[in-house]
This record gives structure tokens, sequence and C-alpha cells, in this order.
């Protein structure tokens, strides 16, 4: 294992998804259908179950930790999966552990729908997360192999605009069918619609997928087991009392449990270091971190998931609990954001080739004003025409999430080895599934913790307590941080360019 970011740079460009004559695989576009109806599927659960979460707190009897754990556990296990996986798609062929992950993901389909309690229900909702972080890391590992110089911005620009539509659809489509099934059993057939897509993906994944390459079956797997513990130990002790503070009163956890996922935190770091050193091959490569831009993007990825995720969890209930909208009215008011990311996510994989960071700065800075914008108007305007007076500024921060998720995709892998591609990828979306349920956890906490919760500043006209505009600034301040570490990093690339001409001029 090398840890020259240099090295890994050639090896990219040695590697950069073609065979050795140098043509790019013919099956590469089909591939590349197969893998986005796959990431549709496991995206499109999460906006489902927003808009289903009244139904299904009444269906299951669920308390709002329990919701947010249907949701944020989800994320959870996601994320703990995503770099064994793309380890073992690395050493054991992509479509291989893609099949095993889509067919996982299927069956915890089922196992929610299903689901006699909400205890059961948060269960299979992991499975199903962790079933997706299986087969995540080689949608982009896959991406990386085929696709090679500006069609590699198109394909991942194609996957951003599939994150937007599957978040824009996936309100809706959980709003008519729970709408057309009613509200006490609809929510479970929300589970079951991955089921036909699952059996689809495979179908499709067996024939267009490339071939597993010939593996040395004297070479063991080495999966890092020590560290997925650490790792885990660490996030859970951090996120548990975030979550449970959701529940409000006396239900919370300590908040000391939370120095003691850090301290797990720091011991896997030093975990990973030993193991590296001893020949082994850590579960996080370090070394990735210094291959140019990876360490920044995966630092704005995992700032902005933790903003922007929260907006559709705090309005989706909001809409329903406190302006009585039924869950397809709460779906389609949130769609303007999703339809907008939808819109410019597949511009921005043509544009960040010309613009690279700028672009994603840009992106962020009109994220932060839609927010701004849904705060205000939040604070001005109450009763059911609420949704229509926010469908501007929601349209305005997805216009601008489409420049950041793809683009800041594209830039952080750009110069990461094929070899390495479904291990980086997996490290960088692990970042933004932790993001994703360290934010909703945040973010929900404040909501539930609104206390009385009457009048405009609460945004809680009915007093029941839940504070929406309290939340929405909290998820504001979040997209600002992943703000300031875009333009710190865009001003670092500028220097370093600077440095390298002078250099040269010399």
């Amino acid at each position: 294992m090398t840890d020259s970011p240099d090295l890994l740079d050639q090896s990219s460009a040695r590697r950069d998804g073609a065979p050795q004559g140098g043509e790019p695989d013919p099956r590469r576009w089909k591939a590349l259908w197969v893998c986005l109806v796959a990431g549709f599927m496991t995206l499109l659960d999460v906006s489902i179950v927003n808009v289903a979460l009244p139904s299904i707190q009444k269906g299951v009897e669920a308390t709002p930790s329990d919701l947010q754990w249907i949701v944020s556990g989800y994320a959870l296990a996601f994320g703990l999966t995503l770099v064994p996986s793309g380890r073992i798609g690395d050493v054991l062929g992509r479509r291989t552990v893609f099949v095993v992950g889509v067919v996982l993901f299927g069956l915890a389909s089922l196992a929610c729908g299903l689901a006699p309690n909400s205890a059961l229900l948060v269960v299979a909702r992991l499975v199903q997360g962790a079933a997706g972080g299986i087969l995540n890391p080689q949608v982009s590992g896959l991406i990386q192999q085929l696709f090679r110089g500006a069609e590699r911005g198109r394909a991942f620009g194609l996957l951003g605009a599939t994150i937007g539509i599957s978040t824009a659809v996936g309100p809706v489509v959980g709003g008519l069918i729970l709408d057309g099934l009613g509200e006490e059993t609809g929510w479970r057939w929300i589970f079951f619609v991955n089921l036909p897509i699952a059996v689809a993906a495979v179908v499709l994944a067996m024939r267009w997928l490339p071939d597993p390459p010939a593996r040395d079956r004297s070479h063991r797997i080495d999966a890092d087991p020590v560290g997925v513990v650490l790792l885990g130990a660490g996030v859970l002790g951090i996120l548990l009392p975030v979550v449970e503070t959701g529940r409000g009163g006396s239900g919370g956890l300590p908040g000391w449990i939370a120095l003691v996922g850090a301290g797990f935190v720091a011991l896997f770091l030093v975990w990973e270091q030993h193991y590296g050193r001893r020949g082994r091959s850590p579960l996080v490569d370090l070394a990735l971190f210094r291959v140019p831009g990876y360490a920044s993007g995966a630092a704005v990825g995992t700032i902005y998931f933790g903003g922007f995720t929260g907006i559709f969890f705090v309005l989706t209930i909001f809409f329903q609990q406190e302006l009585g909208y039924t869950p397809l009215l709460a779906g389609l008011a949130v769609t303007p954001f999703a339809a907008g990311s939808a819109l410019t996510s597949a511009l921005g994989g043509r544009l960040v080739e010309r613009f690279e960071r700028v672009l994603v700065t840009v992106g962020l800075v009109v994220v932060l004003v839609g927010i701004v914008a849904v705060d205000v108007v939040l604070a001005a305007v109450h009763g059911p025409s609420l949704g229509w007076w926010l469908a501007g500024p929601l349209l305005v921060a997805g216009l601008g999430s489409g420049f950041v998720i793809s683009p800041n995709i594209t830039l952080t892998v750009a110069r990461v080895p094929v070899e390495r591609a479904g291990t980086a990828g997996g490290l960088l979306q692990t970042g933004q599934r932790i993001g994703t349920a360290a934010g909703i956890a945040l973010v929900g906490a404040v909501f539930y913790a609104g206390g009385t919760g009457s009048g405009a500043g609460s945004g809680s006209p009915s007093g029941s307590g839940l504070d929406a505009s309290t939340a929405l600034r909290v998820a504001a301040a979040l997209v600002a941080v992943a703000l300031v570490a875009s333009a710190l990093d865009l001003r670092g690339r500028r220097r370093r360019e600077h440095a390298d001409a002078a250099q040269t001029e010399s």
C-alpha cells in the first residue's frame, strides 16, 4: 500500500476505467443505468419514509425517538457498512457485492412492511440501511471503473440527478400511496414498492455489469474487525444521546456518553495507524486523505448532508401535524427543493470540469439563501397557504443543492485510483451517511424540544411544541459551516496553483 498522492494519481491515470487497449467498456452506459436504479431505490426510501412518519407513529405507536431512529438509524447503519463493503467489492468484484446488497435490501423492505411494532420496524430499517451501505459503494466504484474524463463528470452528474429525482418523487409517491390505500395500512406499501425495483436491478445487473475479476483464493480479505467495532462504538456513542434527546422530558441519555463515543473514535484512529504499520489493510485508508482534494471534499459532503437532509424531516412532519396537510400535500409541498436539485445536478456534472470548487461554493451560497428565505416565510405566514409561499425559497435552495452534491463527489474522487475506488467511495459516503444521521438527530432534537412553541418565532402556531423555525436555523448553520469549509478549500487550491506556477517559472 503506497502513501504517495503522486503515485496514487499516476495509478489513476493508468487505470481510468478503460480496458488495456484504451477502449471504454461498450456496456458502460447500460451498467450506469442499473446502478442508478439501485441508487434510486435506496434514496427513495428516505424521502418516502419522511412523509409517512405521522402514519407510522399511529400505526405502530412509535415515540418521537422511534421516528428519529427509523430515519437516522437507517442512515447510521448505511454509513457503518459502506467502507468494508467497498473494500470487499474491490476484491471480490463489484457486481457480486452489488447483487448481494440489492437482494438484502429487498428482503429488509419486506420485513419493514410486515413489522407489527415499532421495535421490529427499527430493526428492519437498520438492516435495510446496512444493505444500502453494501450496494452503494459499488455504484461509485463502477463509475470510477467504467468512465473517464468528461464522461465521468456526466456520469456523476446523472447520479446527482438521481438523488434529486428520488427525493422529489419520494414524498409524492408516498403521499399517493397513503392517500389511495389509507394512512392506517398504506404506510406499509411504501416499503413494499421496493420489491419490484430490487428484482429488476438484480436481473439487469447480472446482464450488464462487468464480470467479477479472477481472484486468488489464497488471498484473505482483511476486514479489520477491530476497526469496525471501534468505529461503530464511537459513532453510536456520539449520536445516541442526541437522538434520545428528541423524546424530550427526562428520557434523554446523559451527555457524557458522547464523550465516551469520542474516546472510541480516538482509539479507532490509533488502531488504524497501528494496523497499517503492521502491513495490514485498515478499515479507513488514512493515505487517501493525502490525495489532493479528498479530505476537503469529504468534509464538505459530511457537513452539508448533515444540514440539508434535516429540512425534509422537519417540514414533512410540520405540514401534517401543524397545518393539517394530508401526506400527499405534505409531499408536494417539499417537492420544489428536490425538483430544483434534480434540474441542476446533471448540469453541475457538466460544469464541474470547468469551474471545479467554485461551482460547489456558489451552490452552497444559493442553498443558504434559500433556507434563510424559508425561515423568513415560516415566521411571517401561517395557515394552509404556507406551502405555496415556501415553494419559491425551497426551489432556490434545491437549485443550489444540485451544484453541490454531484460536483463535490466528482472533485473528491478525481485523483483516487480505480483499484481503491470502492473503498474511497465507501469512505466518502460514510461521512455523508453519518452526517445525515447526526444532522437529523440534532435538527430533530431541536424540533421536538421546542418548549411551548407559540407564535411566529417558534414556527408552531398551534402551540404543540414543534419548533420548526429554530430547527431550520440549525440546518442553515450546518450549511454555513460547509460553505466555510468549501471556501477554505478553494483558497487553498488557488494558493497551491500559484505556488506551482511560481516554481515552474523559476
